[in-house]
């Protein structure tokens, strides 16, 4: 430990020190983001931290710090005895709330008069908030990135998959992002984090990374649905080099039918989201995308929505983002089953290494 800093006190810099990250602050701060591996144990939920500070606001500091105080024991006390009477002696937590100051003062005094080797994280959620910003900003250009590229429908976040099935290292934005990276790219099962949880997700995925090592990554515009990549790792993603898969349109097709089955199970979603292309599309065609959806013509609504609007798009968009890409590596293949892709990975593995 630090002995410069005071007696139970820890940095964002020794998070691996400890068996727990306990995050004492309320439901709806650990919700948006969250130190990585944190459980959450607020000392006060959504509507005690409400009340405690109306009244801070409008009685005094005196009643508010009375009924914190009263609220923040009881929540403690749970927390122990529902959750933390079977850690042994040597058990090591850290614990962090909004700044490190109250919340987490209160859980780690509690924590060390028991006997446990507790620490309150310096600084608290918004230190490491700082530290996410901070590294997000130093680390990606220290990695050698190989952008994959491909129309859509080319099976690059399956291909990705693949590769590191293989053992490649990657970086799976989409997977971070819980979307697809289109207008038809949202999960109906799954919501998108919030930006900062991306964010911290995010640093936690390259912290694993080996900078030795390259690092294969789709190519992604600015945002990933309602998510933004942080600048400096799309900079130093457009100046990577790229490498293209191409496959026929019946190929692609054939793919997303599988990897969108969702969409076809719920003709409803699939209305309401062909709905966000109202204005890049004429209404005809739009009308005419809907009649296929009513007339269950999945196949031949996939190559228009190809035809007509993503591949265009994706013409445009990699030719002006990616420095590389009129020079990329080019793999071709007929097929993009997982076999395929599998092979498909090999001869990537071995011509770019």
């Amino acid at each position: 430990m630090d002995e410069k800093l005071p007696k139970g006190i820890a940095t964002v810099q020794q998070l691996a020190e400890f068996d727990a990250v306990i995050d004492a602050r309320a439901p709806g701060e650990f919700a948006e983001d969250r130190l990585p591996g944190a459980i959450s144990m607020p000392v006060l939920d959504d509507e005690e931290r409400a009340r405690v500070g109306t009244l801070y606001k409008q009685v005094s500091v005196f009643e508010a710090k009375k009924l914190g105080a009263a609220l923040v024991s009881k929540n403690i006390a749970r927390h122990i005895e529902q959750h933390l009477l079977g850690k042994p002696k040597n058990w090591r937590p850290l614990v962090y709330c909004w700044r490190g100051g109250q919340r987490s003062g209160a859980f780690t005094h509690i924590l060390r008069e028991i006997g446990w080797d507790a620490h309150r994280l310096q600084g608290g959620y918004k230190r490491w908030r700082q530290h996410v910003v901070e590294q997000l900003a130093l680390l990606p250009p220290t990695f050698h990135f190989r952008v994959v590229t491909g129309a859509t429908g080319s099976g690059k976040s399956r291909l990705l998959e693949a590769l590191a099935a293989r053992g490649a290292q990657i970086l799976h934005l989409e997977e971070l992002a819980a979307h697809k990276g289109s207008v038809l790219g949202n999960l109906p099962w799954q919501p998108q984090p919030a930006q900062k949880g991306f964010e911290s997700q995010l640093l936690a995925a390259l912290s694993a990374l080996d900078p030795a090592q390259p690092v294969f990554v789709e190519a992604e515009s600015r945002k990933i649905g309602r998510l933004q990549v942080p600048d400096v790792l799309l900079e130093s993603m457009r100046r990577a080099p790229t490498l293209c898969i191409e496959a026929p349109l019946a190929a692609r097709v054939d793919f997303l039918l599988r990897d969108y089955d969702y969409a076809v199970a719920d003709p409803t979603w699939l209305l309401e989201r062909l709905g966000h292309l109202k204005g890049l599309q004429s209404n005809e065609t739009l009308a005419r995308w809907c009649e296929l959806v009513a007339l269950e013509d999945f196949p031949t609504l996939v190559a228009e929505l190809l035809a007509q609007h993503y591949d265009p798009l994706y013409q445009r968009s990699q030719a002006n983002n990616y420095a590389s890409f009129g020079d990329a590596a080019r793999y071709q293949t007929e097929r993009l089953d997982p076999a395929a892709l599998d092979e498909l990975a090999l001869q990537i593995l071995a011509t770019s290494a």
